[in-house]
């Protein structure tokens, strides 16, 4: 695998646009011989209506997915993925670990912490909207 590039965003924690700002944006390192990750991040709608994530998108990953964890039963933990993700006015959603995160089915490139990836979300409303992925041990 080749190695993650740095994103060419200018951005260390996060954006703004379209009324949506989007911060904490992260990804763990990819263990060896995992061939999937996952991107953790934070959104908030600043504006007075609701709008939702309809996907989002990265180099380095085929495909890029939004998922969700749930529960199957029996103290059994699932994943599977999600058309989107609502984003109510005035609210803010995370994307964290054990919920609602963007699945990067295949990865291209190996992560490690430190390393950048260039993520590409795209909203119903607010259109799109680039942020860089820093890859960081859990905290």
């Amino acid at each position: 695998m080749r190695k993650a590039v740095a994103a060419p965003v200018p951005l260390t924690t996060g954006c703004s646009a379209s009324g949506m700002s989007v911060t904490d944006v992260r990804g763990r390192p990819s263990p060896s011989g995992a061939t999937s990750a996952a991107f953790y991040l934070t959104i908030e709608n600043h504006g007075a209506e609701a709008d939702r994530l309809a996907s989002a998108d990265s180099s380095t990953c085929a495909p890029t997915e939004l998922h969700e964890m749930y529960d199957r039963g029996k103290g059994v933990m699932g994943m599977r993925p999600v058309t989107g993700v609502d984003l109510p006015a005035g609210a803010s959603v995370m994307l964290r670990p054990g919920g609602l995160h963007v699945m990067c089915i295949d990865r291209l490139a190996d992560f490690a912490p430190g390393d950048h990836v260039a993520l590409t979300l795209e909203f119903q409303n607010a259109g799109t909207i680039e942020v860089d992925v820093t890859i960081r041990e859990s905290r």
